[in-house]
């Protein structure tokens, strides 16, 4: 109980030291201060009432040279409310909230440019395209970074073309629980054209191998097409089409190759928007389409109930809305019909909610709502509540 108020001072006490940084040095913060609730057939409710805080500290840029040190502190009002995923035994029987507390280093990189292409070295935050391969997992307390090599190089007109070798992934559990970080030695190339006046074409590669897990290694190859048009005034129509294949790869003992493709559709404008997607991660020899290093919590609904692709495949249609309404708030519903792509019962369905605002240029509040019902036995019934605050300096 003591740690809540401790933390809050630290916040206060870095707040008051922004302003007095050294020359030549910037100093920034990030807390988020969250409740989640969770009701899940099968366990006890958790509760999650956590704070997260991020201190960064970086240089001014010097002929060409950049560096960030960023800390990270996660702390609860009560630990054993909820399940950290197995690392309290206070929490068992409990729903799991994927926040475990602790103290880490988040980031610790330093970078070189010269002219149009930069090199960064060490622990990193990478997020590629949409995420739905490589990403932070940002929504969590503790996001995803990569102890890394990146090069991104411009200098081609329209063009981003990136390389990242990666040596250790740490995951949003922290170092504390068995798959907390991965031992890596994996590979992601990614070209990017956006010179068509209809969108921007992506193509890649990612080549993961996990010592540490190795049914996770896999090899994917796929390509997307993302933009929009106008169709009316103040009216576009917003489109992205994406296809990939995967395979097993390095380290890993398993025999597949499974499909990946997407289409969604949509119309956007000043008020707001409506898009409809079709999303399929395929399935082969009882395996399903895997995303290890996604930006898991943006798809397939916010409960996250598929942290991993079914053996059967996922099929996931959705209809998704949003709205700017007045008093400066913006709203996000959503719906999804979950099926198997193989022969398989339905999971079920979820319907998602949230309620934005912001309050100036640093501080955001937000509500959140998740509700899975359940069509298979093998799955539970599923309902999420959050309620956030978020300064960011």
């Amino acid at each position: 109980m003591k740690l809540i108020p401790l933390s809050l001072a630290v916040c206060l006490l870095a707040v008051s030291s922004l302003s007095a940084a050294p020359e030549g040095v910037r100093l920034s913060l990030n807390a988020r201060l969250r409740y989640e609730d969770v009701h899940q057939s099968g366990l006890r409710d958790g509760t999650a009432f956590t704070l997260r805080t991020r201190l960064g500290l970086s240089p001014e840029p010097f002929h060409g040279w950049t560096a960030l040190l960023e800390a990270e502190n996660i702390v609860a009002f009560d630990g054993d409310r909820y399940s950290q995923a197995g690392l309290n035994p206070g929490g068992a029987g409990r729903a799991v909230v994927s926040d475990p507390t602790g103290t880490e280093i988040n980031q610790a990189w330093v970078a070189f440019t010269r002219g149009q292409t930069t090199a960064t070295l060490g622990r990193q935050r990478l997020v590629l395209d949409n995420a739905r391969f490589v990403g932070d997992s940002g929504w969590r307390q503790n996001m995803q970074t990569f102890d890394a090599v990146r090069v991104q190089d411009k200098s081609l007109e329209n063009t981003v073309l990136t390389y990242a070798w990666l040596d250790r992934i740490n995951r949003v559990l922290g170092d504390r629980h068995a798959q907390g970080y991965w031992q890596s030695n994996s590979h992601l190339f990614n070209a990017s054209y956006a010179g068509f006046a209809a969108g921007t074409i992506t193509g890649y590669a990612y080549l993961l191998d996990f010592r540490s897990a190795a049914a996770s290694s896999c090899a994917t190859y796929g390509a997307s097409f993302a933009g929009a048009t106008p169709v009316a005034r103040a009216l576009k129509l917003a489109y992205r089409a994406e296809l990939a294949g995967q395979t097993d790869y390095g380290s890993s003992a398993l025999d597949y190759a499974a499909t990946y493709y997407l289409l969604e559709l949509g119309l956007t404008a000043k008020a707001g928007g409506l898009t409809l997607g079709h999303e399929v991660l395929g399935a082969d020899n009882g395996v399903g389409f895997k995303t290890p290093l996604a930006t898991l919590h943006a798809f397939n609904g916010w409960a996250d109930l598929f942290p991993a692709t079914p053996a059967a495949g996922l099929r996931d249609t959705y209809l998704k809305g949003s709205a700017n309404l007045p008093g400066d708030l913006k709203v996000l519903v959503g719906h999804h019909w979950f099926t198997a792509d193989r022969s398989g019962p339905a999971p079920g369905r979820e319907f998602d909610l949230q309620v934005l605002r912001k309050f100036g240029p640093r501080l955001t509040a937000l509500f959140k709502y998740a509700n899975f019902r359940r069509s298979a036995a093998a799955y539970p019934d599923v309902q999420k509540v959050w309620a956030q605050a978020e300064y960011a300096y």
